[in-house]
């Protein structure tokens, strides 16, 4: 796997963390062997969640009060790319649900306890698309009614995060985004899933009508901003005062670039070995096969760089008590977007390289292509709308993104 190599002062973690990459490089075989089965079942199958449950994968960044891991937060980047190496799908819901054992660590502790009481390996899945719910305050907490899309990982969840616009009933008062944990009984899974992309993810939709969520049950967007939280008190760690939306698109961009880095692997293997169909030719000694290697490797090796070192500048900020200005926030959006574009250009570049072979179903190039581009189409990774808001910042103008 050239140029997977990971480097990172992990501040005294000592060899957990590459104890528990190991684990995760270990499921790369079998659950590249499933691929097209995860695809079938547009979902997790059973035993590759039980294979990531037996790994601890699940659970790198949940508090170590509870047996997690705690590792930093770049654990998500190089966890999902380590994954996505076998299946794009599959590294892109470990890093979703684990992420949110993280941000379940910022949640008041009576939320905390209700569900990690019940199970550490509680599996908790999100749809952080705020207009989709409408919740107002009642006594003791809030009502709720929405209807969320892309729940990734829900039929495997007990739990699920969902976001919503908390308003009075003439908006006098202003609203407020904020996130709200219900349980599995408390809402409908729509099954909606059938895509083109990430078809292994089980992104379905969910629908709640005027359910109560208690107030310690909701987390206000404007208290994950940066430092402290209502978990502060018990997971005082730097992992916890993350600012979660401005870092958003490391949660699932490691994702892009283990797909990548696949579909690199897998055409020099090829073209060490195979001939042009009309001339015979070996495709290795072909120039224009060297700068199409070359080319690509360098987009996923610059895409690694900024994943990596934003995560990791953003840690080094919350161990030191610092909270990034907006100028900042806005950077970690923009290069999250640009980095995952990166990805999505060297597969694309590798697919157009490959010729009329890519074409079949039976090999993984068409999988890691369609990946690509459905992992780009995510709004996290769109770059005209994180570019447009960097510039606005930039350019002293009000920014547009309000969970930042």
């Amino acid at each position: 796997m050239s140029g997977n190599v990971h480097k990172l002062d992990r501040r005294g973690q000592g060899d957990l963390y590459a104890e528990m990459l190991q684990r995760a490089h270990a499921l790369v075989p079998k659950l590249r062997e499933r691929a097209a089965i995860t695809e079938e079942m547009r979902r997790l199958p059973p035993e590759t969640e039980k294979d990531l449950h037996a790994a601890g994968l699940f659970r790198i960044l949940q508090p170590k009060r509870v047996g997690g891991s705690e590792l930093d937060y770049v654990a998500l980047v190089d966890f999902a790319e380590a994954i996505a190496l076998a299946d794009a799908s599959v590294a892109w819901n470990l890093a979703n649900l684990a992420s949110h054992h993280w941000m379940l660590g910022m949640f008041d502790e009576r939320a905390q306890d209700l569900i990690w009481k019940e199970s550490v390996d509680t599996l908790i899945a999100s749809s952080f698309v705020f207009p989709a719910g409408r919740a107002t305050r009642v006594k003791g907490g809030y009502k709720l009614s929405g209807r969320w899309p892309f729940s990734s990982g829900v039929d495997s969840s007990a739990w699920n995060m969902l976001a919503g616009i908390v308003s009075s009933e003439d908006d006098a008062d202003g609203v407020e985004y904020r996130v709200f944990l219900l349980k599995q009984d408390d809402y409908n899974l729509i099954d909606t899933w059938n895509s083109t992309g990430l078809k292994g993810t089980g992104s379905n939709d969910v629908e709640a009508k005027d359910v109560f969520v208690p107030e310690h049950m909701t987390l206000a967007v404007k208290d994950v901003g940066g430092g402290p939280t209502p978990g502060s008190a018990v997971n005082p760690g730097p992992l916890y005062a993350l600012p979660v939306f401005s870092l958003f698109p490391f949660v699932l961009s490691g994702a892009a670039l283990g797909n990548a880095q696949a579909c690199l692997d897998d055409y020099v293997e090829i073209a060490r070995h195979r001939a042009s169909t009309y001339n015979r030719a070996k495709i290795g000694d072909l120039q224009t096969t060297q700068i199409k290697i070359a080319e690509a490797s360098a987009k996923i090796d610059a895409a690694r760089l900024i994943m990596r070192r934003t995560c990791i500048d953003a840690m080094a900020d919350a161990q030191r008590g610092e909270i990034p200005l907006l100028a900042e926030k806005t950077r970690y959006r923009r290069d999250g977007a640009y980095a995952v574009g990166l990805c999505t250009e060297a597969v694309s570049l590798l697919f157009s390289a490959s010729g009329a072979r890519g074409l079949y179903t039976t090999g993984a190039l068409q999988r890691q292509f369609r990946d690509a581009h459905a992992i780009n189409a995510h709004i996290a990774f769109s770059f005209d709308a994180a570019g447009t808001n960097y510039g606005r910042v930039a350019l002293d103008l009000p920014s547009e993104n309000l969970t930042l």
